[in-house]
């Protein structure tokens, strides 16, 4: 990897090559319209590692929560949170605050509102 660090990726279901212990975290999945099992092997999460975590979109909020909640039972510390799209209007980042997320936030892209067929991105006129 470029940076060289290691990536652990959180998983929808066991694969059979996952054999130990597991970090899981149970969220909302929008695109299945019900609840996802996501997990991580306990072997790749360690106390006092700095997590990055990533993911495609942050929305409400909840997603992230989970893999949050699995790196701090992992007494990990939360160096932060990167994600591909925010969109700000579904309140994830607030809910995430009020909670008491005090992580950096990034961005790639940041949606403002998606209405009538028309997306407005931050910095949109």
């Amino acid at each position: 990897m470029a940076l060289g660090v290691p990536v652990v990726y959180a998983r929808k279901s066991k694969p059979i090559t996952m054999s130990g212990p597991v970090f899981l975290e149970t969220a909302p999945s929008h695109t299945k319209g019900g609840e996802v099992n996501l997990l991580v092997s306990a072997e790749f999460l360690h106390p006092d590692e700095d997590v990055l975590v990533i993911d495609d979109f942050l929305a409400s909020g909840k997603t992230m929560m989970a893999l949050l909640r699995m790196v701090m039972s992992a007494k990990a510390r939360v160096a932060g949170v990167a994600v591909v799209v925010e969109k700000t209007f579904e309140g994830g980042r607030a809910y995430m605050e009020s909670v008491g997320i005090s992580a950096r936030i990034e961005a790639l892209a940041t949606i403002i509102s998606m209405d009538d067929g028309t997306i407005r991105f931050r910095g949109d006129s």
